[in-house]
């Protein structure tokens, strides 16, 4: 079996694929292709993507979209709308209006984000899914998918080469890493993924996590910010005020099976205390997890404990 890494600078990010696969070359240019695919069908920074198309059409007419865009949606409407949940793939306009992350980043009016939060409600995102088809109640409504498209994307990668017969394989979009296999270079098979120190520079770990066919997601108000009037806002918005969330929380690590639950469990959690967070971690038999808190304390879910080295 042929080893091959390859690396991209695409969605923002740098993206790292790795594959153990008798002829593997090929294998990551498909994932490449598939990658170029969904960034151009899923961006919400497009006007030409499929998702922004469908920004601009439906609240005047159901659209109909392809399989993978109807999918996701309509898994983000149904964790947008959990009881206590900070996901809300109806932000769009909102996202659109701070621009953080973006160089024409600002603070927006009181009276505008007021407007905008009436746009956001998920409930109004119309799904039928026997056409495949999305509206929208009001005009002015905007889908955005950043919050989950990576996992998604993770996952159909991994899935694709483990039906094409490889061995092992790891991809990293940023933040954001699923592993299939064994990890040759490590004797018990384990994968090591670090865990960002959110105040250090980039690849300073506050601890290293071993997983296996698992995935490892990190949310950080550390990673996309802006200054204002002496204030530092962040990218993870709170749905019910329209603002970067208030929290002790400096950044969010999820381990899941699929990545895309990791995506949907930084988000959902994000708006809790630390504490509350842990306590959640421990009663969801299906995900693990770590938090790192503004004053540098680190706590994680008790199942983590036998894969974590805090560094």
């Amino acid at each position: 079996m042929a080893i091959k890494e390859k690396v991209l600078h695409r969605m923002g990010t740098v993206i790292h694929l790795w594959l153990q696969h008798e002829k593997p070359e090929p294998l990551l240019a498909k994932a490449e292709e598939m990658l170029i695919d969904y960034e151009g069908r899923f961006s919400a920074n497009d006007n030409r993507s499929a998702l922004m198309q469908l920004n601009q059409q439906a609240a005047s007419h159901f659209v109909k979209v392809d399989k993978e865009l109807f999918e996701l949606i309509s898994i983000g409407k149904e964790q947008s709308l959990m009881t206590d949940s900070f996901l809300n793939i109806a932000l769009g306009p909102l996202v659109k209006e701070w621009r953080i992350g973006f160089k024409d980043a600002h603070y927006p009016e009181a009276y505008q984000i007021k407007g905008l939060l009436q746009l956001t409600n998920p409930a109004d995102i119309l799904l039928n899914e026997a056409e495949r088809t999305v509206a929208f109640r009001q005009q002015g409504m905007e889908i955005d998918l950043g919050a989950l498209a990576k996992g998604y994307f993770a996952d159909k990668i991994i899935a694709f080469f483990r039906r094409e017969g490889a061995q092992s394989a790891y991809i990293d979009l940023g933040g954001n890493v699923l592993t299939f296999g064994e990890a040759p270079f490590h004797e018990d098979g384990y994968w090591r993924v670090g865990v960002q120190n959110p105040f250090l520079p980039r690849n300073q770990y506050a601890a290293v996590v071993k997983i296996k066919n698992q995935s490892v997601v990190t949310s950080g108000i550390y990673e996309r910010k802006f200054e204002w009037q002496g204030k530092t806002y962040h990218h993870i918005f709170d749905p019910h005020t329209g603002f970067p969330i208030q929290s002790s929380l400096a950044s969010l690590t999820i381990v899941s099976k699929q990545s895309l639950d990791g995506e949907i469990w930084t988000t959902r959690l994000y708006g809790k205390t630390p504490s509350t967070i842990i306590i959640d971690l421990n009663s969801i038999p299906t995900i693990e997890g770590l938090v790192i808190t503004n004053p540098g304390e680190l706590a994680f879910s008790q199942g983590l404990k036998k894969n974590i080295e805090l560094s």
